[in-house]
């Protein structure tokens, strides 16, 4: 058991007999009335964000859940194949659980959440960001750098990315998995 005070951002909750994470919290204690806390719950198992507010002091149940480090290996008819980094045991998960899966690519290493108590996988956490390789973009045109212009490109896994002209096929890209956005350049080794 916890209450309101306990919150923090990816704290995982039973709420309406499902599980939620919190990914946004307001504590607010207005001039008038009793305080309360706004809440962005978003479901494990569907990912709908909904908002709810709950009584400042009000007793929420916690989810026992751990974050395991899995290495991405394939994709087949039954979903995505991961691996356990630490004991080598293999699980597939269907596709509708892993987020961003047009940014994965195999051996890319991810977190899994999983119910303790179940041992069941709840949900895939990409990296924040993640180096893909350009497969094909049109070339830029040279001069033509006003306003910071982008131009889509094609990246190894299939998902086309905004990215600045001057880059060109074969390069490796650092790419943002929240926004989908072009962050750096990624100097070969």
């Amino acid at each position: 058991m916890a209450t309101t005070a306990d919150f923090r951002n990816g704290l995982c909750i039973e709420f309406n007999n499902d599980l939620y994470l919190i990914s946004d919290f307001q504590h607010v204690k207005p001039g008038k009335g009793p305080a309360f806390v706004r809440t962005k719950l978003r479901n494990i198992k569907t990912g709908r964000v909904i908002d709810n507010t709950f009584t400042a002091g009000v007793n929420v149940t916690t989810a026992r859940v751990e974050k395991r480090t899995h290495q991405f290996l394939y994709k087949d008819d039954l979903g995505y194949n991961f691996m356990n980094t630490e004991n080598f045991e293999q699980i597939s998960i269907e596709e509708k659980m892993v987020d961003k899966a047009d940014l994965l690519k195999e051996g890319q290493e991810v977190e899994i959440l999983v119910h303790a108590e179940t041992e069941t996988p709840l949900l895939v956490e990409m990296p924040a960001y993640v180096e893909l390789r350009i497969t094909y973009t049109e070339p830029g045109m040279k001069g033509d750098t006003a306003n910071n212009p982008l131009k889509p490109a094609t990246v190894e896994t299939g998902a086309t990315i905004k990215v600045p002209l001057f880059i060109e096929n074969e390069e490796l890209i650092k790419v943002n998995t929240t926004s989908y956005e072009y962050d750096s350049r990624v100097k070969e080794k």
